[in-house]
């Protein structure tokens, strides 16, 4: 009798639908022919965005440096350039030693998590939030509790609702500003009130600011670290979204704050760092150039510019449907899109995702897999040109067109 390969315990509540089912099935239909308008993940390459050519070139002129391990930090330039960024921003007494380069903001997620937590710890992570935070609590033997982000309030934290959650066994505070998936850009009132939670009860603040200078429309983005005395903070960042360089993989997470009581956790941190040997070396010479450099980020969104373009797009048409709603994204790449369910009670965003795929070719993220009980909305990004985005609307009306026709019979 053969023994049956299963999958550990621990990936049982772990779920990353961006990249799931769906995904899978729309990568088998282009196998088969299919053209397929991929709205589940945010990559700018995939949509011809380039990063910039200052930062290929500052990775080619180091590659004869890049060719060994370096410091499980990251190499000196690029931790001092973060160091400058964030002393630029108000976040002062950052030395490059506060400064861990990963493979993505993903791998440090994981990491930060792992050095801190202990079975049955508790994280508050926001609902809707970007699914590897939860999943990264789980897998390192935590619990994801989770924080509303109502629509009815522009998707802004509730601090009142987040009090109430913290127990003895709460740890950190995940915020993710500008967030994904609703693209809320978060308040100073707002942020000032989380961080005296934190700062009242002791929890390290896990800042995830990888959408910093994608805001639309005069919206503040605020750096959490400039708010944060009396408590540990985190701020992660990188390269993939603001710089469009993905493939790169290059991340940041810096510390702030109350250090000198954390030099156990930072220390663990090292440890783990020095586990994974380094990040890749060749990307981290285009953090200096990208940093220190001009930040084109600017002219794709303001008006006119790409990005916002395609945003608007998204938000009117979604204006123009009798189907639809959306709170208007202030910051990032995507819209979290909900569908009127007084006109569809039933509605199931997982199947509407698994229709528009098949009966449009239409790819989205269905809302629940961002970890929020509301099942009738969908993320999409509006990183496509805007003529793409207006055919994508017409088909999704089409799509509720017909649903509603077939329900009024």
């Amino acid at each position: 009798m053969q023994n049956s390969f299963k999958p550990s315990d621990a990936l049982r509540n772990v779920r990353y639908e961006i990249r799931g089912k769906l995904a899978n099935q729309a990568h088998d239909m282009e196998r088969r022919g299919y053209e397929i308008i991929s709205l589940n993940i945010g990559n700018p390459g995939r949509f011809g965005f380039r990063a910039p050519e200052t930062m290929r070139l500052a990775m080619i002129e180091n590659l004869a440096s890049a060719e060994g391990y370096c410091h499980q930090k990251g190499i000196f330039p690029a931790r001092e350039a973060v160091v400058m960024q964030q002393q630029s921003r108000g976040v002062n007494a950052v030395t490059a030693e506060d400064v861990f380069i990963g493979n993505g903001v993903s791998e440090l997620i994981d990491l930060t998590l792992r050095a801190l937590l202990n079975p049955g710890d508790e994280i508050l992570i926001p609902s809707p939030d970007y699914p590897l935070w939860t999943a990264s609590v789980t897998l390192n033997q935590g619990k994801a509790v989770h924080y509303p982000c109502r629509p009815d309030a522009g998707f802004q934290p509730d601090p009142d609702a987040i009090a109430r959650l913290v127990t003895p066994r709460t740890r950190g505070i995940v915020v993710i500003n500008p967030n994904n998936p609703t693209g809320a850009v978060y308040s100073e009132e707002t942020l000032r009130a989380i961080v005296r939670i934190a700062e009242k009860h002791q929890l390290v603040i896990f800042s995830d600011e990888i959408y910093d200078q994608m805001t639309y429309d005069g919206a503040k983005f605020i750096p959490l670290a400039t708010l944060v005395n009396d408590t540990l903070c985190a701020t992660f960042s990188g390269l993939s979204k603001v710089y469009r360089a993905c493939g790169y993989r290059v991340g940041w997470v810096s510390y702030s704050g109350a250090r000198e009581q954390a030099r156990d956790y930072l220390q663990g941190l090292d440890l783990l760092a020095s586990l994974r040997l380094c990040s890749n070396v060749p990307g981290q010479w285009a953090v200096q150039t990208a940093l220190g450099g001009y930040q084109s980020i600017q002219e794709l969104v303001r008006p006119g510019g790409r990005l916002y373009e395609s945003r608007q797009v998204i938000i009117d048409s979604v204006a123009a449907s009798p189907y639809l709603q959306v709170t208007p994204p202030e910051g990032a790449m995507y819209a979290f899109v909900g569908v009127d369910k007084s006109r569809f009670p039933d509605f199931n965003d997982q199947r509407f995702a698994l229709d528009l795929l098949e009966k449009k070719h239409v790819l989205v993220a269905p809302g629940t897999s961002f970890n929020t009980r509301d099942s009738n909305y969908f993320r999409i990004t509006n990183l496509p040109d805007a003529d793409t985005l207006r055919e994508v609307f017409t088909r999704i009306h089409d799509l509720l067109e017909a649903q509603a026709g077939e329900r009024a019979a």
